[in-house]
């Protein structure tokens, strides 16, 4: 199917979406587009927080004009993909474009946080595919439930050619900036403690 097709459908579940309880998300894989429902735990966001404040901090020297936003959709018509992580790097001015994607060749990183109920989110073939070939250079996922880190780059035609494991409390490299990890909390634990929470 045409991507301009696929994005048309796209937007009619946006719509179906808004009469529906609950928040929902729609991207396009490789079967086309996709409703999910999109439901945050407060320690996820807290983590998208973090990630977005230090991020911030760093691009000022290191890529002016760019910001780490919360997850605006970005899009890569070649190849008939459109995805919603959780944060990105992206040029500020972007923001100010009319549409609702940001194409993928603006995008430096993606970020996304595993979360609590669906912990494949970010982990997917799909999305191990998608982003190296839309040309995004960096991917980082945390994972709260078991306190760990990927961090992926070196995109190439079959995926990301790299793959470095972290856990929480390192400092994280990812391409040019440094994510601190030692605020991060799992979920369903006492901060970073060991045992459960208890009911």
């Amino acid at each position: 199917m045409e991507y301009v097709k696929m994005r048309a459908i796209a937007e009619e579940l946006e719509a179906y979406a808004q009469g529906l309880e609950g928040t929902w998300r729609v991207e396009i894989g490789p079967s086309g587009p996709v409703l999910a429902m999109a439901r945050s735990s407060k320690r996820r966001e807290g983590t998208v927080r973090r990630i977005r404040e230090q991020l911030a901090e760093q691009l000022a020297g290191t890529h002016p004009g760019y910001i780490c936003a919360n997850g605006p959709e970005i899009e890569d018509p070649s190849i008939g993909r459109m995805r919603r992580p959780n944060a990105v790097v992206i040029p500020e001015a972007v923001l100010d474009e009319e549409g609702f994607a940001v194409d993928a060749t603006h995008v430096l990183a993606v970020i996304e946080i595993a979360s609590p109920c669906d912990p494949s989110d970010g982990y997917g073939g799909e999305a191990l595919a998608d982003y190296p070939a839309m040309g995004i250079a960096h991917y980082l996922i945390v994972d709260p439930r078991t306190g760990t880190i990927e961090v992926h780059s070196d995109p190439c035609r079959t995926g990301y050619a790299r793959k470095d494991p972290y856990i929480f409390g390192d400092a994280v490299p990812f391409g040019p900036w440094t994510v601190d990890t030692s605020a991060f909390r799992r979920y369903g634990k006492a901060g970073n403690d060991v045992t459960e929470e208890q009911p």
